[in-house]
């Protein structure tokens, strides 16, 4: 089977027009393509009056016609054998592990880390324990309403803890710029699909699920890991890690700053409950911030790590999608449009737009008491009147909270605080008009954009919620980005605040083989640990330590 590239058709396109195209760039009649599927469909926008659609499609063509064709093509990249996607274990079944006794794996987290890891190890037949601190999803959802409606937290199920993870009240996207050679995205989209996923996300190359859906999908995911044997204890944290300390260095070798290796062997749970484990795959999100305290203390080895901090950005998505598709805005192909910005500042600092979701909603996503936080979500239909982004300042531990390892959620509290007090101590939001942030005088009235964070805004002068630096580049960047995006610095356009929690605030470093450098058996994995940023990213991550925890236990 071949895969062809860049086969680009106009927006409106016939039927038939695929396969012509097809047959033509590979200089043959339409009747010798035995076969034709399409793998991925994305547009190319950069002309208004002329988008394109460009799709990769995979081709069965008769033996003789695949041997010509890829000696006909050979110097050119967009025609080739298709790759081989199929998953392939480290290890199918329980047989292959040492013995039926075997010490099951513990997972802290449920998100879509916790959830893929959870998944690969239960189809391997190791019959994970999942701790997840908050609520099953359907009363999760119930709890994150508690508070958008009634101004009621639930400091232990919210939008940030809970079975989905944080992934659950978003847009849903599906994609990531992580490197796949192994197409393990493609693993973690077949089995969404398989739990309910519509099957477009295969197709498309920016996919989103949406959060109604998620809720679904992530139950009967739930459901399938539990057939296979897999237990999920919700509600329930852990408050202990227990390590076996040794004065051997880590996996890795020395690391400056660690005092001491260990082997995790334990996890006391908030029941009171000691699990034993010597494999630990910690999936805690990237809010889980009495967790990492406690690991610090227990001595696994955490630095300080860059995030960013700004605002959420709303305008009406039809300016959006006018400024993005021209006379083609509101094309049912092209939906609703999304954007990418990015600007480099005069003092230095990068502000960029991170977690755009067309035709959503700006969500309260605090997990603390006395605390606000912004976030975005959208559902499948993405038919919400406005379009909203973070718009965020790029901060490094060095220049900005040195010092202490936790020093980043020091900042994140003080300043989720503070704008707990602007927006009136009842959970509302501090907002502001874009026109009055720009020229730096507080808003009093709104206009043509209604705020669609709930439980409610404030309005007022958002210069005070950020840092000077962060204030100065943010008003820089927006006119900047009205270059790229007609009407990004339109004056009805609101800015809410405020945008912490974009990714994690620290690392928590680990070797080749995925295990913590300075704890062996503990598998730092995800957005809490540093390393992915998205539900994509992070179910990717789940299947790596899922893969190198059955590795590990293959040795024994």
């Amino acid at each position: 089977m071949l895969r062809l590239s860049e086969i680009k058709l106009p927006l409106d396109h016939g039927d038939a027009d695929l396969s012509l195209a097809v047959a033509a760039r590979l200089e043959l009649a339409e009747q010798d393509l035995l076969e034709l599927t399409v793998f991925k469909r994305s547009y190319d926008a950069r002309k208004k009056h002329n988008i394109l659609l460009i799709y990769q499609v995979d081709v069965v063509l008769s033996e003789a016609h695949e041997k010509a064709a890829l000696e006909q093509f050979s110097a050119q990249s967009t025609v080739r054998i298709a790759p081989d996607t199929r998953y392939q274990f480290v290890a199918q079944a329980q047989a292959d592990f040492p013995t039926s006794d075997q010490q099951r794996p513990i997972i802290i987290g449920f998100g879509p880390c916790g959830l893929l890891a959870a998944l690969l190890l239960a189809q391997m037949g190791l019959k994970p324990i999942v701790i997840e601190r908050g609520e099953e999803v359907r009363q999760r959802t119930k709890d994150t309403w508690d508070l958008w409606r009634k101004g009621k937290l639930n400091t232990e199920s919210n939008v940030q803890f809970g079975e989905g993870g944080a992934g659950t009240f978003s847009d849903g996207k599906l994609y990531s710029q992580v490197k796949d050679k192994r197409h393990l995205g493609r693993k973690v989209m077949e089995e969404f699909v398989k739990a309910g996923a519509p099957e477009e996300i295969l197709v498309l190359s920016k996919p989103h699920i949406g959060t109604f859906k998620l809720v679904k999908m992530v139950e009967t995911m739930r459901e399938e890991i539990i057939r296979l044997g897999g237990e999920i204890r919700f509600g329930t944290k852990v408050d202990t890690l227990h390590r076996e300390v040794s004065h051997a260095v880590g996996v890795d070798g020395s690391v400056e700053g660690s005092a001491d290796g260990g082997q995790v062997t334990a996890v006391t749970l908030s029941n009171g409950e000691t699990l034993h484990s010597r494999h630990v795959v910690l999936a805690v999100g990237h809010s889980a911030r009495d967790s990492f305290e406690m690991l610090l203390a227990e001595g696994v080895y955490i630095e300080a790590k860059p995030f960013s901090i700004g605002f959420r950005i709303e305008h009406p998505q039809s300016v959006i999608d006018k400024a993005r598709f021209g006379e083609q805005a509101g094309h049912p192909i092209l939906g609703a449009a999304d954007y990418k910005l990015v600007h480099h500042c005069a003092n230095g600092r990068s502000v960029y737009s991170f977690c755009m979701c067309p035709g959503g909603t700006v969500v309260a996503a605090t997990s603390e008491e006395g605390r606000v936080v912004t976030n975005g979500m959208s559902q499948y239909s993405r038919n919400e009147r406005n379009a909203n982004a973070a718009i965020v300042v790029g901060i490094t531990p060095e220049q900005d909270y040195p010092g202490d390892v936790l020093a980043g959620i020091d900042l994140q509290r003080d300043l989720e605080s503070l704008a707990y007090q602007l927006g009136g101590e009842n959970y509302c939001a501090p907002a502001q008009l874009v026109g009055d942030f720009l020229n730096n005088k507080p808003s009093t009235e709104l206009g043509k954009v209604s705020p669609s964070y709930q439980p409610g805004v404030n309005l007022c002068d958002l210069s005070k919620a950020l840092p000077d630096f962060a204030v100065a580049a943010i008003r820089e960047a927006i006119p900047a980005f009205d270059k790229k995006i007609k009407g990004f610095a339109m004056a009805d356009a609101l800015l809410t605040g405020v945008e912490t929690r974009t990714s994690s605030p620290i690392c928590i470093r680990r070797g080749k083989d995925l295990q913590s450098i300075n704890t062996l058996g503990l598998y730092p994995a995800g957005e809490g640990a540093g390393y992915a940023g998205g539900i994509l990213s992070a179910a990717i991550d789940g299947i790596k330590v899922a893969e190198a925890l059955a590795i590990d236990l293959l040795k024994e």
